[in-house]
């Protein structure tokens, strides 16, 4: 078997896109400072709704094949080698949003038993080892059925993965302050007044928001900006990334920051150190 590096990272995503935009600076930092990163999708995004024109016509089978493909050129552009979908592609299906009759579909993943979802995810654990493990918090960020379920999956993973003597040191959740957020908003209304923007209650819609005192790591990745931004308009179905201004548009088309430093609520494990936490491995001896 390989050697791996000493640091190994592991996130748990629900479809291609999402880790370019929640975690897309903080891939680029591990996995250029030597680390294994890995990358597991929970499915194709079937159902995802597609931004331009130009690839509407795409559904189904083939926006999924676009998706992937979109996927491993994100995967590229952030240096990461080792990602791959649950139980191989297409095991799972696109959820859609929560409420519609996609969410019914057998084979979507909402649909999908959590232990046997987890025991695909704990096969990565097993042949990875990651000592960190970054994903969802119980609301899935923002309610979507196939990031709930992607957290469910997680942890349970982590579970049955400790208990068959693969302990994973330390589960982080993806969030972001609230102020960083509001802050984002207020610089781009001022920069770019002519653009479309949330309005200051849909801040909570955000995925992820909370207030600061959750948050317990803040990973500085403006180093690695042109890399997430890259990754981010590869996804170019779902993300509409600003030419020459950091910011996106999703199907919304609200403008939003691109965040370089990526924030995290560490729910098991230990600490490192003071928190905000600068580093993921901290207090692991790596």
């Amino acid at each position: 078997m390989t050697e791996l590096p000493g640091r190994r990272l592991l996130l748990v995503h629900a479809h291609p896109d999402d880790e370019s935009i929640n975690n897309g600076a903080t891939m680029a930092k591990y996995a250029a400072e030597g680390a294994h990163v890995t990358l597991v999708t929970c499915t194709l995004g079937e159902h995802g709704e597609v931004i331009p024109p130009a690839l509407r016509h795409l559904s189904g089978s083939d926006l999924a094949a676009e998706r992937e493909r979109e996927l491993t050129a994100a995967m590229k552009a952030l240096g990461v080698a080792d990602h791959g979908f649950l139980g191989g592609a297409g095991r799972y299906q696109d959820s859609g949003m929560m409420g519609t009759p996609d969410n019914d579909d057998p084979a979507c993943f909402w649909q999908a038993d959590v232990d046997e979802a987890a025991g695909h995810l704990v096969e990565v654990i097993r042949a990875t080892r990651p000592q960190v493990l970054i994903t969802y918090d119980p609301d899935g960020g923002y309610g979507h059925p196939d990031h709930i379920q992607a957290h469910r999956v997680a942890m349970r993973a982590a579970e049955l993965a400790a208990d068959a003597g693969h302990p994973i040191a330390k589960v982080y959740w993806n969030r972001v302050p609230r102020t960083v957020v509001e802050e984002g908003f207020a610089r781009l209304r001022v920069a770019l007044p002519d653009l479309p923007f949330a309005e200051a209650a849909a801040v909570d819609d955000v995925p992820g928001v909370v207030d600061g005192g959750r948050i317990t790591a803040a990973i500085d990745g403006s180093a690695y900006a042109a890399a997430k931004t890259a990754a981010m308009r590869a996804h170019a179905t779902q993300i509409e990334v600003a030419p020459d201004e950091p910011y996106f548009v999703l199907s919304n088309h609200l403008a939003q920051s691109i965040l370089t430093t990526e924030y995290y609520e560490l729910v098991q494990g230990e600490a490192g150190g003071p928190t905000p936490e600068t580093d993921l491995f901290e207090g692991l001896g790596l």
